[in-house]
């Protein structure tokens, strides 16, 4: 195995074992956005790099140092979607999907960053996005965040705290970055190396620190709370209002800016202190200016990420039962003719029960050994089926997971001895 290949640093296989924790958290999550009335978009991983110089930022962390950028055999630069929601924005304005028309979109799928890895933080990684455009209003904030709160019910998690805050128009943030960037500039020895990098680039991400020392320094900085307009205060309020009528706890957070230019406005984590460094596991707000910005006609909009792996993280830290997806029977044959028995009977057995989760023995091998691989794939029944059983047409049915009798059940009973058995 020296020499075997290995997958790449923080891009991670996702193994048989683990993939039922992956298939509830996406099916618990889709069937909650569609009782929302939300409808899956499917964009390539692939873009035009400039999508993102422009919609991201060009001086953004993400497009200066993490994004997977290349020049393809036409001399075009490419990158791998360091997120969703840009590329999502693209295929609305180059499919006519906002003109006079409202839209309720989720995705989902790899995004990549360059990142160092970390629990929690990988270069590939999956997000559950949902976009909407087309509502100007805070209702439908505030419906996102009630949705949001309805996701972690349905998964049976806990713990999850709100965090709100409003960024106010481009105008205000402005304003206030300038005051920010004259108040940090007379404290420049007190900040750290990033904090010093970002103060010329991107100082609003300086709120963000987790460093002790800055954190003191902000403590007397410039509040952008004091520089919102009034509209954006008016809509915030409105949102809070609506949040604290459906019981939806949230804090506000006047350091909460996210790291994306597009933000103007609301924006939102959900923040868990059971994963350590990495505690965000939802996040997003309002991009009323980015359709626009990107060729489209002016359209407000908000959404918001989930990164799945945190989620699955949290599912598992808190010990959140999982549906059993193991197998209900496990067909044990022996002999030729029990070997073309048993295909016809799983094959009927699949059409009269759609439910069935049921495997057919192939490989040969005596009962013991088959007996071993259907305790071993965690199977609740096997059915046995042999030369003597082909003859008398009927099968054996021996439970794996607690001490009875074995049955025998004709043929023709099969089906609905099978159902009666789980409830069907």
């Amino acid at each position: 195995m020296a020499n075997a290949l290995q997958a790449i640093r923080g891009m991670n296989d996702v193994l048989p074992e683990q993939s039922p924790a992956w298939q509830f958290l996406e099916d618990t999550l889709r069937e909650v956005m569609e009782s929302y009335g939300f409808a899956e978009i499917r964009m390539p991983i692939v873009e035009k790099t400039e999508l993102f110089k422009r919609s991201i930022g060009e001086v953004t962390d993400i497009v200066e140092k993490e994004m997977y950028t290349f020049e393809d055999r036409n001399g075009d630069s490419l990158t791998l979607r360091p997120e969703g929601t840009a590329g999502c924005v693209r295929a609305c304005v180059q499919h006519g999907l906002l003109h006079n028309q409202v839209q309720r979109l989720w995705y989902t799928g790899p995004m990549f960053r360059h990142e160092r890895p970390q629990k929690g933080r990988y270069r590939q990684f999956f997000q559950i996005g949902v976009e909407v455009f087309g509502f100007e209003g805070p209702d439908i904030d505030a419906e996102l965040l009630i949705m949001t709160a309805r996701m972690w019910k349905s998964l049976g998690l806990s713990g999850l705290s709100l965090q709100l805050n409003s960024l106010g128009t481009s105008a205000a943030r402005a304003s206030f970055r300038d005051d920010l960037v004259a108040y940090l500039g007379q404290h420049i020895e007190q900040l750290d190396d990033d904090s010093r990098r970002r103060l010329q680039t991107n100082p609003l991400r300086i709120l963000d620190s987790k460093n002790p020392q800055v954190q003191a320094v902000l403590d007397a900085a410039p509040a952008l709370s004091d520089y919102i307009d009034e509209d954006s205060r008016q809509h915030f309020n409105s949102l809070c209002a609506l949040l604290d009528a459906a019981g939806v706890a949230y804090q506000v957070n006047p350091r909460l800016v996210r790291g994306l230019d597009y933000y103007g406005r609301t924006v939102f984590e959900w923040v868990s202190d059971q994963l350590g460094a990495q505690g965000t596991v939802c996040a997003g707000g309002r991009y009323d200016a980015l359709v626009e910005y990107l060729g489209g006609r002016a359209t407000p909009a908000v959404g918001f990420a989930i990164g799945m792996e945190r989620l699955l993280a949290l599912l598992e830290t808190q010990g959140v039962s999982l549906p059993d997806t193991s197998p209900h029977l496990y067909i044990v044959v022996m002999g030729e003719a029990a070997q073309q028995q048993g295909l016809l009977l799983a094959e009927r057995l699949r059409d009269a029960l759609p439910a069935l989760r049921l495997i057919t023995h192939c490989g040969g091998g005596s009962f013991k050994a088959q007996f071993r691989k259907a305790d071993r794939c965690g199977a609740r029944y096997a059915l046995i089926l042999g030369d003597e059983e082909v003859q008398k047409r009927e099968v054996g049915l021996k439970p794996l997971r607690e001490e009875r009798d074995q049955q025998k059940i004709p043929f023709d009973q099969l089906e609905a001895r099978i159902a009666g058995l789980f409830g069907w």
